[in-house]
């Protein structure tokens, strides 16, 4: 994980990710740990990792996004080494209004890389380039 989330909630997802990894399951005082950390997202964001949602994105040269198909339909891409999220939640509730530490999404991604659960997708530094291009014009 990287240092961009609080220190509770970075222990947290170690304690996941070493939970699934003893016991191929979250048991449920963790769940709660999530769901009082993260609020709201926690449960959305189990069900995208539930639903297998999250695809790591690699080109050859190392450069990783991640994609996570929304409950909407719409794939946002999500930036784990920076915290950030392409999806309006994220400008929002977690940029404009300071009231989240993170989106479903992100949390998402988060959660998938703690239990082995991301597709995998490597593409070339072009298909890359467009896939981030593409998410700075949606914005734009």
């Amino acid at each position: 994980m990287d240092s961009t989330l609080p220190a509770v909630a970075e222990e947290l997802l170690k304690e996941i990710k070493k939970a699934f990894k003893e016991t191929s399951h979250v048991p449920d005082d963790l769940l709660l740990g999530l769901k009082f950390i993260f609020g709201s997202c926690a449960v959305p964001a189990l069900d995208l990792v539930d639903q297998r949602s999250v695809t790591r994105v690699t080109s050859p040269s190392g450069r990783t996004a991640y994609q996570v198909l929304g409950s909407s339909g719409k794939l946002y891409t999500c930036y784990s080494s920076c915290h950030y999220c392409t999806c309006p939640a994220f400008g929002f509730t977690v940029l404009q209004k300071s009231e989240s530490l993170l989106c479903k999404h992100i949390l998402a991604v988060y959660l998938s890389q703690a239990m082995g659960a991301c597709q995998e997708l490597t593409v070339s530094e072009e298909q890359l380039t467009n896939i981030l291009l593409a998410n700075e014009e949606d914005e734009g």
